[in-house]
Parts: structure tokens; sequence; C-alpha cells
């Protein structure tokens, strides 16, 4: 796996990396880790109904009349 130094890390920055990681419940690496990963993730994550919708609504879009069945429901039996 990749390793990579930090030099000249200011002490107060240190320290503040140190508090977070220890309210966070984590090594002062492992919160550093954190910070990097979350710094680069892609800014929107989008699931696959978002993309659908958006596929759909470059192809006119569709207006759907949707009613509820309001029918009573025997309750399940699990013995």
């Amino acid at each position: 796996m990749p390793a990579m130094t930090i030099r000249n890390l200011s002490d107060a920055t240190h320290n503040a990396l140190k508090a977070r990681a220890k309210r966070n419940g984590r090594s002062a690496e492992a919160e550093v880790r954190a910070i990097i990963d979350a710094a680069v993730a892609p800014a929107e994550a989008r699931g696959l109904g978002s993309l659908l919708a958006e596929i759909g609504a470059q192809a006119g879009g569709i207006e759907l009349e949707i009613e509820r069945d309001r029918t009573a429901r025997e309750p399940l039996d699990f013995a």
C-alpha cells in the first residue's frame, strides 16, 4: 500500500489532529486517512434512482397517476 510523509506540520495542526482523532476514537494516522479520503471523494455520489429520473426527464418525462391500494390485509401468521 502506498505511503506518504508530511513534513513541517505545525504544532497547532498536529495537536488539533490528535484531538480530533481522540474525539472520533481513532489514531491520528487513521484520522488523517479519513480526512484525505473525504477530501478526494466524489462531490456527489448519485444513486440509480436519481440517474433513472434524469434519463426520464431528458426523454420528456411521463406523469403517472398512482393510487394506493387501501384493501385491508390479514396479518401474517409466523407460527
